[in-house]
């Protein structure tokens, strides 16, 4: 199947173009969503909902298409994926009511955990093996400059125009991605078709779990868990402190995010992922106290860079960490359970920040909170890395 160990192809670079415009169409409105709900009379629980019950059904639904990948063609699965997303976008504008808007929500979740779990699966199918944590890192790229850069024009936009033309935009931006993943040609393992011949029994619990990473995306979990307080509270925080430039903390992540990923990953191919991550945690738990403490734009050009350095280098480590403990056959369902373990950490993030609120003075206060994840996270990786006989070698 990957008998070459070309990295970039055509169809490679079509992917992460499709995938980078799919993320951006998505994290427009992530940060933007909870003061939209505050703005037409929702609650602070109702605010955690809209998170909650997205992370929610995205999970449901992995162990689903973990199982569909294993005995189904890409292309099908991804455009499917795809247009769902676009018309759950679309949706938004129709209603100001919270309740229906959660619904939505739920809906949206659902394709949502369907499209980040077989774009990803995709991507791991047309990545050299023996160039996982390159490949990945390059996709995971895709994935974290749409995590940071989208929603720092989302922030503007909401802003400075309104909610509608926000969505209008992100539509326009799945449409693109649906453009671009028509013209991708997308590998799919022989076993796939093997299966088809004599499909496997379906487990939830086993599609939902592949028991070789899991304790990688408890990692992932803890890690996301911290950067939820930023998703759901970064343009809040800004209206507090009175801070007209919050979407500079996404931009300058993006791009350190951006400088640093070719590094961050070629390293990971020689070295594994247990010092690079346990390096960005602690760049994390400084940037979020920075975050924390900022009363200028200054402060959160400087947080955001340092932000994007560390956090916008684990996640694709992590990712590549999860693949690299399973096999090609199973990657699918290795990839469902690392974006359910973003969307659990984010979703409950969102839920239990969401009571604290209530609690506490300031949102800053939130952000200190959450920058102990970080440090969870650094000592589970520590951990690990000791229980290392050998030296790390790329999967083959």
């Amino acid at each position: 199947m990957q008998q070459s160990q070309r990295l970039w192809t055509w169809p490679f670079i079509f992917l992460l173009a499709a995938n980078l415009f799919t993320f951006m169409s998505f994290q427009m409105l992530l940060p933007n969503l909870p003061p939209y709900i505050e703005s037409i009379g929702g609650s602070s629980l109702q605010v955690g909902l809209i998170t909650t019950t997205f992370a929610f059904a995205a999970i449901i639904i992995r162990p689903f298409i973990g199982h569909l990948l294993m005995t189904r063609p890409r292309k099908i699965l991804v455009l499917t994926g795809a247009v769902s997303l676009l018309i759950m976008t679309a949706l938004y504008p129709v209603t100001q009511i919270v309740v229906v808007l959660l619904i939505i929500r739920f809906i949206h979740g659902i394709a949502w955990g369907w499209s980040t779990t077989v774009n990803g699966t995709a991507a791991v199918d047309l990545v050299p093996r023996r160039r996982v944590g390159e490949g990945m890192g390059y996709f995971g790229l895709s994935v974290t400059v749409g995590m940071i850069m989208a929603p720092s024009l989302g922030i503007y936009l909401y802003q400075n125009y309104s909610f509608d033309l926000l969505v209008w935009i992100a539509t326009a931006l799945g449409a693109v991605a649906i453009v671009l993943f028509s013209l991708t040609h997308f590998v799919t393992p022989e076993s796939v078709y093997k299966n088809q011949e004599s499909p496997p029994k379906f487990s939830f619990f086993g599609s939902l779990i592949e028991q070789k990473s899991r304790y990688p995306a408890l990692v992932t979990f803890l890690n996301t868990f911290g950067y939820g307080s930023v998703v759901t509270y970064l343009v809040i925080f800004g209206n507090e402190q009175g801070l007209t430039g919050t979407f500079l903390f996404y931009f300058f992540n993006a791009v350190m995010a951006t400088i640093s990923r070719p590094i961050t990953g070629r390293y990971f191919d020689k070295h594994g992922p247990w010092v690079l991550i346990m390096f960005c945690s602690v760049l994390s738990f400084i940037a979020m106290w920075m975050l924390s403490l900022a009363d200028s734009n200054a402060d959160l050009i400087i947080a955001g860079a340092m932000f994007g350095i560390g956090f916008g280098s684990m996640m694709p480590a992590l990712q590549a960490w999860v693949i690299s403990k399973t096999t090609t056959e199973r990657s699918g369902i290795a990839n469902g359970m690392y974006y359910s373990s973003i969307d659990l950490g984010i979703g409950s993030s969102a839920l239990v920040l969401g009571f604290i609120y209530n609690f506490v003075s300031t949102t800053a206060t939130l952000f200190q909170f959450s920058s102990l994840l970080f440090i969870a996270v650094l000592f589970l990786t520590y951990l690990d890395y000791r229980k290392q006989q050998e030296p790390w070698t790329s999967p083959s």
